[in-house]
C-alpha cells in the first residue's frame, strides 16, 4: 500500500516526457489457474476465502448456496502485476472480477504492454460524468414539521419520508439494525456533523488518493472551495441521518461502509475503476446493501466515450460491476438519473443493469419529477423499477447552515436504499433476488409499471409486510408481519392459495406469522391472499382485491437442504448461526467427520449467555458422520430468562 501511494504521489507532481493515461489491463487468465472447473480444495480457491469476511460468506451463501467462490473471485496473478511494473506500468486497482488492473502507462511503453503473452487486451478507463443535483431557489413552504403520532420527531425532513410510510416502520422498532449499507460518492464530512457524528460507520476508503480519508484532506483541490465532500454528505444524511427535530433518515441504525469514488473537480467526473473496486472492496467486507447516487451518461470525448446504446445492462464497467456484485448477494441500488429535461432523456448506467435497483423521483405530491431520468434501457426493460421523492429533498450540510434542500435522483435512492435496509432488518433471511423482487412489489403502480416511475412510489410499510419465504431445518414457510396484529383475532389468520387452499398462521413473536409453504404453490402458481377477523369480528382480506405473488425459485425451497453435495466432513465444525442478529428464531449448522475407530459420535449442543451460565440443551445425542443443522427458538426458553434481540 505505501509503495502504491508514493507511485501515485509521483506521478501527480512530476513531469514526463510521454503522456501518461489510465488504462485497463485484461489478463488471459489466472496465472496458473486457468477456467477449469473450480475444487474446494485449491489453494486460490482458499485464498478467495480467507479475502472475505465471515458475514460476506454467510450473504454469498444465503444467495449462492456452498458454491460461493467463482472464477471471478480467485486472485489476479501477482507475477502478471510484477512484469507489469517491470515494464513502467504503475498499478492503481486490482481488479479481480475482470481479471484486470488499472494502471497509469506512458504512450511509449503501450505497445509493449499489449504484446505482453499473458495481455488479452487494453482499454482507456472512461472518465464518466456523474449526476450532480439540482439546486432548489428555496424549500417549501408545505413541508409537514411533526407528528404527534411518531416515535420520531422528524422536523422538517417528514414529507420526504412520510411519502414513503417511513415513520410508521419505525414506529415499529425497525431502523436498520444489524444491515450493513455501502455509499458510492465523492466523499463524507460525517465526523462533525450532528446527524451523521455517531453513525456505526465500521470502514471507509478514499478510491481517488488511496488512504482512509473520505473527508477534504490535504491532497484535495480548491478549485470548487473544497466541495469534493459535500455531495456524498448530502446522501449519507438523507439514508441514515439522526438529528431529532431536523432529519431521522429511514436506516439510521444500520452499520456503514464509505467509499470516496467521484472527483468532483473534473466537472463532476467519476472513473469507472473507482467504482469497480469499491463493490469488490464492500463485497469482502460483508456489505449487504450498496447505493451509489452516480449516474454516468455524459462521457470523456475519447475514441472509446459510450452511448446510450451501451446502456443494455452488459457494457459499462460500473454496470458489471454492479452485476457481477448483485450476483454475490449484495441488493445494489442507484439513481436513475437527472437526464429527464435534456437531450439524454434515459437512465444512466450502472442503473441500465438487470439486477440493479434504479430508482428515479418524485415530488412531495407523487408526480414525477421532470428531471427524473426515464426508461427503458436501450434493449427495452422498464427503467426505473421504484420511483421515491427526490424534489426538495432535506439533508445535512457542510456549510454554515446546518441543513439545506436540494432535488434530485441522488437524494431519492438513499430514501430507497434505506428503506431497504428495514425490510432486511425485518427480514434477515432475505436474499438479494428476494429484496429486489418485494420493493419492486411495494411500489403504488403495480398493475401498470412504466418507463417513467416504473413500479412506483416505494412503500416501507408494504415492504415489510410483504410476505416472503423462508426455509429453516429443510422445511420452506410463508412468513409475513402483520402490523396491526393488535387489532386482529390472531386466532383467525389464515392463508388463502388461489386454487382456495387454506391453512392457519402461527404466530411466532409479536408481529410476526408463519405457516408451512402450501402443497401446490411453485414458482409458476404462486399466487396468494390473507384472511382474519379483526377485533369486531369483521372478515377481512388482504390484499382486499387481487392477490401477492410470493417470489419463489428453486434455491429458496432448497437452500437448507444443501449439505456441500453430500461430502463427508472432514473436521468438526460448528458455524455460525443464521440469521443473527434473530428475533427470535436462529439455524446453527454443525458437521461431524467419518471417526476412525467409530461411524458415529456422541454429540452435544448447548446455548450459554455472555456470563457462561448454560441456557439449553439442543442435541443430545448419537449421531454419524455428516452435515446437520437444529433451530433455536428463544420463545421456548424457560419464563426465568429474558430474550433480547
Amino acid at each position: 500500500m505505501r509503495s502504491l501511494i508514493i507511485i501515485l504521489f509521483f506521478y501527480l507532481i512530476s513531469s514526463s516526457a510521454f503522456a501518461q493515461e489510465k488504462y485497463l489491463i485484461y489478463f488471459k487468465d489466472k496465472g496458473d489457474f486457468g477456467k477449469e472447473t473450480l475444487s474446494k480444495t485449491t489453494v486460490k480457491v482458499n485464498l478467495a476465502k480467507l479475502i472475505l469476511s465471515e458475514k460476506s460468506i454467510e450473504r454469498r451463501r444465503k444467495s449462492m448456496g456452498n458454491d460461493f467462490i467463482t472464477f471471478q473471485d480467485l486472485p489476479i496473478s501477482e507475477n502478471y502485476v510484477d512484469q507489469l511494473r517491470a515494464n513502467n506500468v504503475q498499478i492503481v486497482h486490482k481488479l479481480k472480477w475482470f481479471n484486470a488492473v488499472s494502471a497509469i502507462i506512458n504512450s511509449s511503453d503501450l505497445s509493449t504492454v499489449k504484446n505482453l503473452k499473458f495481455v488479452d487486451k487494453i482499454e482507456k478507463v472512461k472518465k464518466l460524468k456523474s449526476i450532480t443535483p439540482i439546486t432548489d431557489a428555496e424549500q417549501s413552504s408545505n413541508l409537514n414539521k411533526i407528528n404527534a403520532t411518531d416515535v420520531y420527531d422528524y422536523g422538517q425532513s417528514l414529507t420526504q419520508y412520510q411519502l414513503s410510510d417511513i415513520p410508521q416502520v419505525h414506529d415499529l422498532g425497525f431502523t436498520g439494525e444489524g444491515i450493513t449499507i455501502g455509499i458510492l460518492d465523492s466523499g463524507f464530512e460525517w465526523k462533525k456533523l450532528t446527524s451523521l457524528k455517531d453513525r456505526n460507520v465500521i470502514a471507509e476508503h478514499d478510491f481517488i488518493y488511496n488512504d482512509n480519508v473520505t473527508a477534504n484532506d490535504s491532497k484535495d483541490t480548491t478549485e470548487n472551495n473544497f466541495t469534493q465532500h459535500n455531495h456524498g454528505t448530502a446522501v449519507f444524511s438523507i439514508l441514515a441521518g439522526f438529528d431529532e427535530g431536523n432529519i431521522v433518515g429511514p436506516a439510521f441504525n444500520s452499520n456503514f461502509i464509505l467509499a470516496k469514488t467521484e472527483y468532483i473537480p473534473s466537472e463532476t467526473h467519476a472513473e469507472e475503476d473507482n467504482y469497480a473496486a469499491a463493490l469488490e472492496w464492500m463485497d469482502s467486507i460483508g456489505v449487504d446493501i450498496t447505493t451509489s447516487s452516480l449516474g454516468y451518461s455524459e462521457f470523456d470525448a475519447t475514441d472509446f466515450s459510450y452511448t446510450y446504446a451501451d446502456m443494455n445492462g452488459s457494457t459499462t464497467i460500473v454496470t458489471k460491476a454492479a452485476e457481477f456484485a448483485f450476483e454475490r448477494g449484495i441488493v445494489v441500488i442507484t439513481s436513475a438519473g437527472n437526464e429527464g429535461n435534456n437531450s439524454w432523456y434515459y437512465i444512466t448506467a450502472p442503473g441500465d443493469g438487470f439486477n440493479t435497483l434504479t430508482i428515479g423521483a418524485v415530488t412531495s405530491t407523487n408526480l414525477l419529477a421532470s428531471f427524473s431520468s426515464h426508461g427503458p434501457t436501450f434493449d427495452g426493460r422498464i427503467k426505473p423499477e421504484v420511483v421515491a421523492m427526490g424534489s426538495n429533498v432535506m439533508h445535512a450540510t457542510t456549510g454554515k447552515s446546518p441543513y439545506s434542500f436540494g432535488s434530485g435522483t441522488s437524494y431519492s435512492a438513499p430514501i430507497v436504499a434505506g428503506i431497504t435496509g428495514l425490510l432486511m432488518s425485518a427480514h434477515p433471511h432475505l436474499t438479494n433476488k428476494q429484496v429486489r423482487s418485494i420493493i419492486m412489489n411495494s411500489g403504488d403502480n403495480l398493475a401498470n409499471p412504466n418507463n417513467d416511475v416504473g413500479y412506483g412510489l416505494v412503500s416501507a410499510l408494504k415492504a415489510i409486510e410483504y410476505p416472503n419465504l423462508e426455509t429453516v431445518a429443510g422445511i420452506t414457510y410463508v412468513r409475513k408481519i402483520f402490523s396491526n396484529s393488535a387489532n386482529i383475532n390472531e386466532n383467525t389468520i389464515e392463508i388463502v392459495t388461489e386454487s382456495g387452499t387454506k391453512l392457519p398462521m402461527t404466530k411466532i413473536d409479536n408481529l410476526y406469522f408463519r405457516v408451512e409453504l402450501p402443497v401446490g404453490v411453485n414458482e409458476q402458481n404462486n399466487r396468494i391472499y390473507f384472511t382474519y377477523k379483526d377485533l369486531q369480528n369483521n372478515e377481512v382480506r388482504e390484499p382486499s382485491r387481487e392477490f401477492y405473488n410470493l417470489y419463489i425459485d428453486q434455491s429458496l425451497v432448497s437452500v437448507n437442504e444443501e449439505n456441500t453435495e453430500n461430502e463427508i466432513p472432514t473436521s468438526f465444525t460448528l458455524s455460525q448461526n443464521y440469521p443473527n442478529p434473530f428475533n427470535p428464531v436462529t439455524t446453527i449448522q454443525f458437521a461431524i467427520p467419518q471417526l476412525t475407530n467409530n461411524n458415529s459420535a456422541s454429540v452435544q449442543l448447548k446455548v450459554y449467555d455472555i456470563l457462561g451460565s448454560e441456557i439449553t440443551t439442543l442435541v443430545n445425542e448419537t449421531k454419524s458422520a455428516g452435515n446437520y443443522s437444529v433451530e433455536f427458538n428463544a420463545n421456548n426458553l424457560p419464563s426465568e430468562f429474558i430474550f433480547i434481540n
